[in-house]
């Protein structure tokens, strides 16, 4: 169409490239489009890591990070992240198997010259060569980060049990050896491959363009995956064969596999089908999980599922404009363009014709068998090139061939779903029956509970949400207690995952969370039927029971959970920075040691008992609700729950410490002796503040984001995570920058932190009045953004309902407070957190890599993460390089904690 309009020829006379011309055509189109406040674009490019050359694997991925350093229009290197950040934006890019997707937002004001920037990426990139040495580092990082990974070394161990020469035995990642010393060895010039590599597949015909403008185990676990590789089954997405096969594999009510299996107590999950992702769905196979057989019965079921997805389609509500443009820009590549808004979603077609052949594959004899667990350490002698997992492979034993391929009884505990009672059929909008309001109101208040409503008025969905928080001191008495909390939640969702399957499938989500301080019960989903769930929750909780073979199951997973959590440098380094920060907090270790006290079901039902014997509970209700709907939700608790009133109101926060002023250092060893990441954080506490206060530091870290980036990673490649954060503990602010790292010498990073801070003061005192304003005017745009979905707004209110603050109109304080600041005021607030009077906690959490000596990794020394743990119960303290002698150390957390003293409790209000 563009050559018959002739503008493509035009283009072409005028010297640009046929790829280029195309590119620029469909910019003047997509112009067409901004009449309406915040705009996302998502380019995608039919190039993935199956592309990649044999000599340089990771090369796709490679370019996706070059690429955008800096275009022959906007030289600066980082330009583009800087000119988001100033305008409330934010970009991305990932590299599949067989595509890599670039997305962008920003304020639809900025909009037309965003995309002329991202556009000149493609059209005319500088990929400074001198960048190629920093760019691989950044890659490096980002798979030494992907090492770790249960999910990630699963994949990479399948794809090399591929046939040779197959796609999917390719090192997709890329790293610094595939990119930097083996290309140095066979003298291959990466730089001029790279180039060649963009020329060829960055062309028009290969991209798709996609714009928005509108309103506004290293894991200790224990797993069998049974895997099938199929025919490619993506052209058959009208029908969705595999859809079908899944929904009724991993059904999880009444008669499915999983509740067979669960009621035996051989697993806690169950999940079958295709995920979709470009591993296991491309052009050259499907990927199928775990087999059934099944009769003709199953038509029975066709129409239920047919209507749910319709029902979630026609009721879905408005994404996040970034995440839209991503889906739509794929799915130019995957569908004709009649079914590019909803390819991905619905079942347009029901055709057992398609369906029978993908299910006539999954057969016994073409299975793989996937068993992963601790427990084999010592047995698998073969190891994986590039993540080093330890496997061995066998064929499958006679015996179980020869008893699959038998005339055996099927099992009579398993049959097709029955009659799903949850499914919505009334979407009436309900008439209010109280005068309508902009906040959420206070409906009841008395010494058991207290409840929030707000009939919507904005979105007009037959849709809502509830939530309640069952506040009980009982939790935080002991780390026992916290367990046997853990516990409790794990056993309860474990009894409601039966009955309430069917509601999870009509598109009615709940979720149950142990908080710190309470059970948060979240509901949400079609009105009609979100009643019902509620009530059948509320009597699973009043008639709490747990069978002792289910309590050890999850006694034994906690274990695992808890080991899993200690083991990731910087899940440890949160539960030590907030050992340290909030009075009485319990940590994870101190968990882990509760746990291993051989608690019993006897404890864990005394704890019920008292957990359900006094509480308060606090919630609120939005939605296609009336407040007297609402009312019965609270009353059903009281009526069912028999509780008592608690003699007072419990804390929902933590106190928190007074950080002295000077420089506190805690450095621990990781976990993992297999890991080679460090963590380090560098965090300034600023104490007792108000709302603008806090929007002042919020505007801080703003400006600090891509300078950061600049700074730490594109310049002095310390790791490919790298950022500053506004830190809200328990009301007390601070901020902090975070370096995600493969050194092991932590301290030079804490000084190259250092040195973008003195970096940053600099900037900051220069910083023109107009580059102020425009970051200024930048936080006041993302915080007057329209909410897309109902969701974000209660997000935001159950916020302040669950830390008891109730500023409902907490962004509009912020805006008038953001109108009213001035730039010497951001300067002298950082300046204030700097030198002899600030309050600075470093917490180092230091992997076991080698330190950073520009060697190629030798795979023979790779551990074994299975055999690789330290003693989880125990940290152990380093102490500090001369880099770091002024800083004080604090090597026993709860004797520096005790003598310091503790901020009062404190809410973020006037």
């Amino acid at each position: 169409r563009l050559r018959r309009n002739g503008r493509l020829g035009n283009l072409e006379s005028q010297g640009y490239s046929e790829g280029t011309a195309c590119m620029l055509v469909r910019q003047l189109l997509v112009h067409r489009m901004f009449s309406l406040s915040q705009s996302a674009a998502a380019l995608c490019i039919c190039v993935g890591s199956f592309s990649d050359p044999e000599d340089l694997p990771g090369l796709a991925h490679f370019l996706e990070h070059m690429v955008f350093m800096g275009s022959e229009k906007y030289p600066a290197e980082n330009g583009f992240d800087a000119f988001l950040k100033k305008h409330g934006g934010s970009d991305n890019a990932s590299t599949d198997c067989e595509r890599t997707i670039f997305q962008f937002d920003v304020q639809r004001k900025y909009f037309r010259e965003a995309l002329d920037r991202w556009a000149q990426f493609f059209i005319c990139p500088l990929m400074i060569e001198d960048a190629i040495d920093r760019e691989v580092e950044a890659v490096d990082s980002e798979y030494q980060l992907a090492r770790p990974s249960d999910s990630h070394r699963k994949e990479m161990l399948f794809g090399s049990l591929a046939k040779p020469n197959h796609p999917m035995t390719k090192f997709c990642w890329g790293n610094a050896q595939t990119l930097k010393h083996e290309p140095k060895e066979n003298k291959i010039n990466t730089y001029e491959r790279l180039r060649e590599f963009w020329k060829r597949y960055y062309s028009a015909h290969y991209m798709t363009l996609t714009v928005q403008s509108r309103v506004v185990p290293v894991r200790k676990i224990h797993a069998l995956t049974i895997s099938w590789a199929l025919p490619p089954q993506g052209k058959h997405y009208r029908v969705k064969p595999l859809h079908y096969i899944s929904w009724l594999i991993g059904h999880e009510g009444a008669g499915s596999i999983l509740s067979v299996l669960r009621k035996k107590c051989w697993a806690l999950a169950l999940f079958g089908g295709n995920s979709e992702t470009g591993f296991d769905q491309n052009t050259t196979y499907s990927i199928f999980s775990i087999s059934i057989t099944l009769t003709d019965e199953v038509y029975n079921v066709i129409h239920k599922i047919q209507k749910i997805e319709a029902n979630e389609f026609h009721y879905q509500e408005q994404t996040d404009p970034i995440e839209f443009v991503e889906t739509i820009c794929e799915n130019m590549q995957l569908f004709p363009k009649q079914d590019i808004l909803c390819g991905h979603q619905l079942m347009f077609e029901y055709n057992p014709e398609v369906i029978s052949p993908a299910l006539a594959l999954l057969t016994p004899e073409r299975a793989n068998l996937l068993l992963l667990s601790p427990e084999h350490e010592g047995r698998c002698l073969l190891k994986e090139k590039w993540f080093g997992t330890q496997y061995s492979m066998e064929d499958i034993p006679q015996e179980w061939s020869d008893q699959w391929a038998g005339d055996f009884p099927l099992n009579p505990s398993l049959h097709l779903p029955a009659e799903n009672k949850f499914i919505a059929t009334d979407f009436t909008l309900k008439t209010p029956d109280c005068p309508q309001t902009e906040l959420p109101v206070k409906i009841i208040d008395n010494s058991r509970g207290r409840l929030w409503f707000k009939k919507d008025n904005k979105f007009k969905i037959p849709k809502a949400y509830i939530r309640f928080n069952l506040l009980t001191p009982l939790i935080q008495e002991s780390p026992e207690n916290l367990v046997l909390f853990d516990i409790f939640v794990n056993v309860l969702a474990h009894n409601l995952a039966e009955p309430l399957y069917d509601a999870d499938v009509a598109q009615l989500e709940y979720k149950l969370v142990p908080g710190d301080h309470g059970l948060v019960i979240r509901l949400k989903g079609f009105n009609h039927k979100l009643p019902l769930l509620l009530n059948l929750i509320v009597d699973y909780l009043a008639d709490f029971t747990a069978a002792p073979d289910v309590f050890s199951m999850f006694a034994e997973q906690l274990k695992k959970t808890y080991f899993n959590i200690l083991i990731k440098p910087e899940r440890l380094g949160k539960d030590v920075r907030l050992q340290i920060l909030e009075h009485c907090r319990w940590s994870v270790i101190q968990k882990y040691e509760a746990i291993m006290k051989n608690l019993t079901v006897d404890d864990l039902m005394q704890f019920v008992t008292k957990f359900k014997a006094k509480m308060f509970v606090e919630g609120l209700v939005q939605g296609n609700f009336t407040s007297a709907e609402s009312k019965e939700f609270l009353e059903y608790f009281v009526e069912r729950l028999q509780f008592k009133p608690l003699e007072a109101e419990p804390p929902v926060l933590f106190r928190v410490v007074e950080l002295p002023q000077k420089h506190h250092l805690c450095k621990v060893q990781s976990l993992n002796k297999s890991d080679a990441n460090s963590e380090v954080t560098v965090y300034y506490q600023s104490g007792l503040k108000n709302l603008r206060e806090h929007t002042l530091m919020e505007l801080l870290v703003m400006h600090m984001e891509e300078p950061c980036f600049d700074f730490l990673r594109t310049k002095e490649t310390l790791g490919y995570q790298v950022y500053p954060t506004c830190r809200n503990t328990s009301g007390v602010l601070g901020f902090s920058v975070t370096v995600e790292t493969q050194a092991t010498n932590t301290d030079f990073v804490e000084n190259k932190i250092e040195e973008f801070l003195v970096n940053f003061g600099e900037k900051l005192t220069n910083l023109t009045d107009e580059a102020y304003q425009a970051q200024v005017t930048a936080l006041i745009k993302l915080k007057e953004c329209e909410d897309t979905q109902l969701g974000e707004e209660v997000d935001r209110s159950w916020f302040e309902v669950v830390t008891e603050q109730y500023m409902f109109d907490r962004l509009s304080k912020e805006i008038e407070a953001l109108k009213q600041m001035t730039k010497a005021e951001l300067l002298s607030w950082f300046m204030g957190h700097r030198g002899a009077e600030g309050r600075k906690l470093s917490v180092h959490v230091v992997g076991f890599g080698k330190e950073e000596n520009n060697q190629p990794e030798d795979d023979q020394t790779c551990l074994n993460p299975s055999s690789s743990y330290g003693e989880v119960s125990k940290l152990t303290f380093l102490p500090p390089t001369s880099a770091l002698a002024g800083a004080t150390m604090i090597t026993d957390i709860r004797a520096f904690t005790s003598s310091i003293t503790l901020h009062p409790y404190h809410k973020i209000l006037s």
